[in-house]
């Protein structure tokens, strides 16, 4: 299928990059935005790291016009003041993102843009047919806050349900080897490609230390949602690996149970009950991250898009 590409960007309320794959010709389905998660850009939607297309060819491919942002401050984004940049201000430019497609669109978050997504969906739900959750992060409403193991003016150390970790106070947090091999590929997936780990560390970017901090729901920190309106009856899709380190069963299916109990339709996908074994957390990144792709596309077209025109 022939498409078009070309690059835009907001301007207000922070600087954001963004990508945009069309089909040529008209046509009535939602646009797809792809959100990536810390330490990335939206380069993760764009190829894998032994060189096959990506999600947005992907989902391009099934018909859908695909926008791929980098957040503010983050890859080809301007830069923003670390101490200005929290996931509100995050939100608040993803959403100028939302009016300037002026379409209604299927938001796509990964990992630690969970509660970027549940924000936007509580503020643009006007915009949003349907959100697609790849091993999201939970919102402050249910995650609780880690034990500070120990802090200095500098760092901090926090020891969360699953994992305890250090962290900077200010400047950037820099992905170590060890959230590199435990955390994103995860110890335990058989299915990234291990022979080019180099090439996906390459692509690795700081993340501003306050971004990091929040996502850990230091001090309850992480973003919230105050008015569940938008979520009543909006298809909601939660899918997670069976290797995830950081995202077991439980884990992500307490924030789907969160969800549901907002009004959400929501269907919750542990990828292990479909026969998909050894998935970790990066997906769109594994050697089955096309046949994934189609998975969601299937439920899209099974459960969103036919629901848009009663939501409109």
């Amino acid at each position: 299928m022939s498409r078009s590409f070309r690059v835009g960007y907001v301007t207000s309320p922070a600087p954001l990059y963004y990508e945009r794959f069309a089909p040529t010709g008209d046509g009535d389905r939602p646009v797809m935005v792809l959100v990536h998660g810390g330490c990335l850009s939206g380069a993760c939607y764009l190829g894998t790291p032994d060189g096959r297309p990506g999600w947005a060819d992907d989902f391009a491919g099934q018909g859908y016009d695909v926008v791929v942002p980098d957040w503010p401050g983050i890859g080809r984004s301007g830069s923003v003041s670390g101490h200005a940049l929290s996931g509100d201000l995050v939100c608040a430019a993803l959403g100028a993102l939302l009016e300037q497609v002026g379409r209604p669109v299927v938001l796509l978050v990964h990992s630690m843009a969970g509660p970027f997504g549940y924000r936007l969906v509580e503020t643009h739900g006007n915009f949003i047919e349907a959100l697609v959750a790849v091993a999201p992060g939970p919102p402050g409403n249910i995650q609780p806050e880690p034990v500070v193991v120990a802090e200095t003016d500098s760092e901090i150390e926090l020891a969360g349900p699953l994992a305890r970790r250090r962290f900077p106070k200010s400047g950037s947090y820099i992905a170590t080897e060890q959230f590199v091999q435990e955390k994103l590929i995860g110890r335990e997936s058989t299915r990234f490609p291990r022979h080019a780990v180099d090439v996906f560390r390459a692509g690795l970017l700081p993340l501003p230390a306050p971004l990091m901090l929040q996502r850990q729901n230091l001090r309850g920190g992480q973003l919230r949602v105050e008015r569940a309106d938008n979520f009543a009856g909006l298809p909601i899709l939660v899918v997670t690996g069976s290797a995830d380190l950081e995202h077991p069963r439980d884990e992500d299916g307490t924030t789907a149970r969160w969800l549901a109990g907002l009004g959400a339709d929501v269907e919750y996908r542990f990828l292990a009950d479909d026969g998909i074994i050894g998935n970790g957390h990066m997906l769109m990144l594994e050697d089955n991250s096309r046949e994934i792709a189609l998975s969601i596309a299937g439920w899209l077209e099974r459960t969103a898009i036919p629901s848009s025109t009663a939501r409109g």
